[in-house]
């Protein structure tokens, strides 16, 4: 199977600068899945993207079993016997019998085990008591148990046939134990994407080297690190590149032939020391993307031949912010994913903002509160600068406001993007 290539173009616009929706809108429509396929072990599966659809080649469960340990009994017979059954039989997980259970009798089952012939019912053990009488065994079944109880019906939680899986979905725990319950042992995947991380800048100094002055410790390349690992991704860390044009151009061009995607942070605006654009724009295609957001406005796009190059902002807050909006969707969709936007609360404020610039999304570091009234509420971070990781640290979310508002009062209704629904 030939491997997708990225579409010429892909990220091509025709406006100076994108809103929001329409930067989302341009991604779900222009990127489709480069990745190739292979088969991979359960064990290695989580968080990986389906590239087939699984369906139950059986009814699971496969048969009628016990849901405790107790004992079973006809339904039928349970009136006549008046609750009190002679045992004849005991029936183990794993080890079923094909043998019908006598008229009148019960059998003592354990849970997990399928349900002999004829038996439909299933009494708990504490609520039962046992008897030996004239060399047998007996048991005393309470009254009031309907036909049914404490059975797990065959097919119940999958029947033969049904859909697990789809292509394209990012597999969880919950779906590997349900790909698992079907007896497959691996299932086919996207492999995974190769994607490169930089940073330039002469003031960048790579964590734990010896602080000097005019420095600025990298957070970003870590940071990036930690985001991409939540991804279906294969990371190459290419280090901070020197701040020349020969070096980024370089770096630029070695990692385009060797990874599908390169993740940059800063250098995306269009000043002298600006080289990574400059570059973009010499190796392959630079579609700038200027966002009318806030934090995270100097976002830069384009591609070298079928590598995407996304330039984050240099800020690590607007780094951050536009990695969970717009990176982390991008590279989902360009491993094989199937477009989900994470879905969003809709909060009460507990904070007010007196003048908000219209015409552009911005995107505060929220925290859940609790109210004494018992009403979860969300309050803002009160600083605002793009440099503020403790800000980050603090939030439990985005908190999201629109373009058209243009200031918010205590109480009013704010869209809340828990960090829990995009990976983190």
């Amino acid at each position: 199977m030939q491997t997708p290539k990225l579409i010429d173009d892909c990220f091509l616009h025709d406006k100076d600068r994108l809103r929001h929706d329409e930067a989302l809108a341009l991604l779900k429509g222009r990127l489709a899945c480069i990745a190739g396929t292979e088969t991979v072990p359960l064990s290695d599966a989580n968080g990986r993207i389906a590239a087939e659809t699984v369906s139950a080649p059986r009814p699971v469960p496969a048969a009628d079993n016990s849901a405790v340990d107790g004992y079973c009994f006809a339904h039928a017979d349970y009136a006549a016997t008046g609750g009190f059954f002679p045992l004849e039989g005991r029936i183990a997980a794993g080890h079923p019998s094909a043998k019908p259970l006598p008229v009148g009798a019960a059998a003592r089952i354990f849970t997990g085990a399928v349900m002999p012939p004829r038996a439909d019912t299933i009494a708990m053990q504490e609520d039962c008591e046992r008897h030996s009488q004239d060399g047998r065994d007996f048991v005393v079944i309470p009254p009031g148990l309907k036909q049914g109880a404490n059975r797990r019906k065959a097919g119940e939680d999958l029947t033969a046939g049904s859909a697990l899986v789809a292509p394209g979905t990012v597999l969880r725990p919950q779906d590997i134990g349900a790909v698992a319950s079907t007896g497959a042992g691996s299932l086919g995947c996207y492999r995974k994407l190769r994607v490169a991380i930089l940073s330039t800048g002469d003031e960048v100094v790579e964590p734990g080297a010896p602080f000097r002055a005019g420095a600025v410790y990298d957070s970003n390349r870590p940071l990036l690190q930690a985001l991409l690992a939540t991804l279906p991704v294969d990371i190459s860390d290419l280090g901070i590149i020197a701040d020349t044009p020969a070096a980024v151009r370089a770096a630029l061009r070695e990692a385009a032939d060797r990874h599908d995607a390169i993740l940059t942070t800063g250098g995306a605006s269009r000043g002298e020391e600006d080289h990574v654009i400059t570059m973009l724009g010499e190796l392959g295609k630079r579609h700038l993307w200027q966002l009318a957001i806030k934090p995270g406005r100097p976002m830069m796009v384009g591609q070298i031949g079928d590598c995407a190059v996304l330039g984050l902002p240099g800020n690590p807050v607007a780094a951050f912010v536009c990695f969970l909006l717009y990176v982390r969707q991008a590279l989902l969709a360009l491993a094989g994913s199937t477009w989900q936007t994470p879905r969003r609360l809709l909060l009460e404020a507990d904070f007010e903002i007196a003048k908000k610039k219209p015409d552009r999304r911005e995107f505060l570091r929220g925290m859940l509160v609790d109210g004494e009234d018992g009403i979860r509420r969300v309050t803002k971070f009160p600083r605002d600068g793009s440099g503020l990781i403790t800000s980050l640290r603090e939030a439990d979310g985005l908190i999201e406001i629109p373009e058209d508002v243009t200031k918010l009062a205590k109480g009013d209704p704010v869209r809340f993007l828990p960090f829990g629904a995009v990976g983190l």
